[in-house]
């Protein structure tokens, strides 16, 4: 998620405070909790190229070429840098890269012909990788169909019918449908409906329906790279663009949720070693950090020493304003502020490209390994013959970690096809904008830049893109658990006490969100929908 970086860019240490709690078992967890309860246009296809864009964001790193480099930094608490190699150049991730022609056809999605026997072979597809857990095809065309008078007049018919009946949801649905079986006439004509009906200013459905309309004429159109290349070229102020991601990290409770569990999870597990190494694969701003050094720094006796490795694609350094060094300065000057030993390893390199040596293993330390909404942007078997999203499964576990923790967006986008991929998306992302809707006004202009800039360019991806250009492609947590099974590992239970302090969390928040734990995972939802899932492993 491109806001999973906002909790990293806010500058909370100023916010946390911390008491000495008596007892080993419990100072961690009381620790990490303290802090909670303180924070708080016109499209037309044929014309496109011109004026297809409607949104205003995206991803100005050009700025930061100097930063598109391998390099390794070492800071010790002190702040001094300790060890730095040579900087080597990088080639560009082909697989996170969007900088190559996007050539899926707008059929591509198209499985069979036949509706009936598509369905059969979806369901197959989904039994094999997900088992129960989903039934998109069914539940939603039970959508479509609600309302409708007569079932049987006929797809023309029943979209007139959806049509007068002013149903924005179905008419997305419809025009998603259309684009699937490359309908272009059903879908220009659906596509001038909804522009009447959608306002980045309206109610949840119609801001999100703003931005789903965009990926539907990219994806008609085929230029799905193209909409998302001038998304990404039009970012905000990097200033600006921290304190979106501020805001959104302040408004709504899935961040602070998943960067608490992993931090809970980590301090139960190293709540007797001296020496712990920390592996964040995707460490941005690094401040999901500070609340576990502050943690430590209140063990009884002393604090461990700790070292961390932090991850990031060199991209990161527009939101960052710089290289990992500042991440590493940062940390160094916290930990030296409580006491605590402390070294910090960068690794500016893409997760696609990490190799063992990238990590800095060293002898006599606990391992811990954090992968925070990163894996999903980890190309698989269906992308990629490398699949990078397992094999960074593999390496971790041949490092022989105490604990492994993942945090992860519960949606079912990687492997979709296109139409069950929409309805998902919409589904998913409107449970989002609701429940952004009850912090926010909906004339708030950071709302509605928080919306565009941290929001909708995920949206347009899942929709408009394929292929290695479709970077969002979420699993649900069935198919995380059969991955990290397959990878050798075993569940690490989460303590009932981290739980129990986490919950405390969703206090400060509307009383639709909600907490649940099963099968030895923890899931935050907004009303009857599961967003975010949280889980360790060893």
């Amino acid at each position: 998620m491109q806001a999973s970086q906002l909790h990293r860019d806010s500058h909370m240490s100023k916010r946390l405070c911390y008491q000495p709690i008596q007892g080993a078992d419990t100072y961690c967890f009381s620790q990490l909790c303290s802090s909670a309860g303180n924070q708080r246009a016109q499209l037309n296809v044929d014309d496109i190229g011109d004026r297809y864009c409607t949104l205003e964001s995206s991803s100005g790193s050009q700025g930061y070429a100097a930063h598109n480099s391998t390099s390794n930094v070492t800071f010790s608490s002190n702040g001094s840098t300790i060890s730095q190699q040579d900087s080597r150049s990088n080639p560009s991730d082909q697989h996170n890269s969007i900088d190559y022609a996007y050539g899926s056809p707008v059929s591509g999605s198209s499985i069979t012909d036949d509706l009936s026997d598509f369905r059969h072979k979806l369901r197959e597809l989904e039994s094999v990788m997900l088992g129960p857990d989903s039934d998109v095809i069914d539940s939603f065309d039970s959508i479509f169909q609600e309302g409708t008078e007569n079932p049987e007049m006929g797809t023309w018919g029943q979209v007139m019918d959806v049509i007068t009946k002013g149903s924005l949801k179905k008419i997305l649905i419809a025009c998603a449908k259309a684009v699937s079986d490359n309908d272009v006439l059903m879908a220009q004509w659906l596509m001038d409906e909804l522009r009447k009906m959608v306002s980045v200013c309206g109610e949840p459905m119609q801001r999100l329906g703003a931005y789903m309309l965009e990926g539907l004429v990219a994806r008609l159109a085929s230029s799905g790279s193209c909409i998302y290349k001038s998304l990404r070229c039009k970012e905000p102020a990097r200033a600006e663009l921290l304190s979106y991601m501020h805001i959104l990290y302040e408004v709504c409770p899935y961040f602070k949720f998943g960067y608490m569990s992993a931090n809970g999870a980590i301090a139960e597990a190293m709540k007797d070693e001296d020496r712990v190494h920390i592996i964040d694969f995707q460490i941005s701003q690094g401040t999901q950090w500070i609340t576990l050094i502050q943690a430590f720094a209140s063990r009884p006796g002393r604090p461990p020493h700790i070292r961390i490795t932090g991850i990031d694609d060199p991209a990161s350094a527009y939101a960052r304003g710089g290289g990992l060094d500042i991440v590493g300065r940062r940390l160094s000057k916290l930990a030296k502020l409580y006491n605590v030993p402390f070294e910090f390893h960068s690794a500016a390199i893409s997760g696609c490209d990490v190799q063992q040596k990238n990590l800095s293993i060293r002898r006599g330390e606990a391992l811990a390994v954090n992968f925070a909404f990163m894996l999903h942007h980890m190309p698989d078997e269906s992308v990629s013959t490398e699949n990078h999203r397992d094999r960074l499964l593999r390496l971790v576990k041949g490092l022989s970690p105490k604990v492994v923790t993942v945090v992860e967006q519960e949606s079912n986008t990687n492997t979709a096809a296109f139409y069950p991929r929409f309805i998902e998306t919409l589904d998913y992302y409107n449970a989002m904008f609701e429940s952004i809707d009850v912090t926010l006004p909906r004339q708030h202009k950071e709302r509605i830049n928080i919306e565009q800039h941290c929001l909708a360019r995920e949206v347009v991806n899942i929709l408009a893109c394929e292929g290695a250009e479709r970077v969002e492609r979420h699993e649900l947590l069935g198919k995380w658990r059969l991955r990290f099974a397959m990878a050798g590992f075993t569940a690490y239970p989460l303590s009932s006490l981290v739980n129990a302090t986490i919950k405390t969390l969703l206090d400060n928040y509307s009383n639709r969100y909600r907490i649940e734990e099963r099968e030895g995972a923890l899931y935050l939802g907004w009303m009857d929908r599961d967003l975010v899932a949280s889980c360790a492993w060893k």
